[in-house]
């Protein structure tokens, strides 16, 4: 046991867990489904059902994937992807700092899934016990960026229209 693995398996749990709670939440929390879908339609994504299952079932299965080590870089580019989406559809305009709803704790979620895709899941992880796989390197790094971003890119091409105002009366 190392220290470097159990570090490695911390942070996949927190970012894991952490993710697949906003997905739970979606489906059970507070407006679960019905709700997202309508605060998904409010900034401009079509098919707000839809976008608000998708974006919960995505949430929990890259979650839960990255907290247990599984297919690291594929759910590592749910991270991005999900979290590209959101940066872009809802808190790139509000500046960088999350106090003021901005960017950056969507930024520090994407990049850290991406770090822990590039550097592997460590030992104590369904890759390294299922396929024997615990390091990917510059693979691991590309794959969760490239198919992220793909991901997200795409998402926003087929169902993002920016919001159109609505006068004051």
């Amino acid at each position: 046991m190392t220290a470097y693995d159990v570090g490695l398996l911390i942070l996949r749990v927190v970012l894991g867990l952490t993710l697949a709670a906003h997905g739970y939440n979606k489906f059970f929390g507070g407006g679960r489904i019905p709700g997202t879908a309508r605060w998904f339609s409010s900034i401009g994504m079509k098919a707000g059902t839809f976008q608000a299952v998708v974006a919960a079932s995505t949430e929990m299965s890259a979650g839960l994937g990255l907290a247990a080590g599984l297919l690291t870089p594929v759910t590592a580019a749910g991270f991005v992807a999900l979290m590209f989406v959101a940066i872009w559809t809802v808190h790139r305009p509000n500046g960088f700092f999350i106090i003021n709803e901005g960017w950056e704790y969507c930024m520090v979620l994407a990049v850290s899934a991406v770090v822990v895709a590039t550097i592997g899941p460590g030992q104590y992880s369904l890759d390294q016990l299922i396929f024997g796989w615990n390091y990917y390197g510059w693979k691991g790094l590309l794959i969760a960026v490239l198919l992220g971003l793909g991901g997200g890119i795409g998402q926003l091409l087929l169902f993002y229209r920016k919001p159109v105002k609505q006068a004051q009366n």
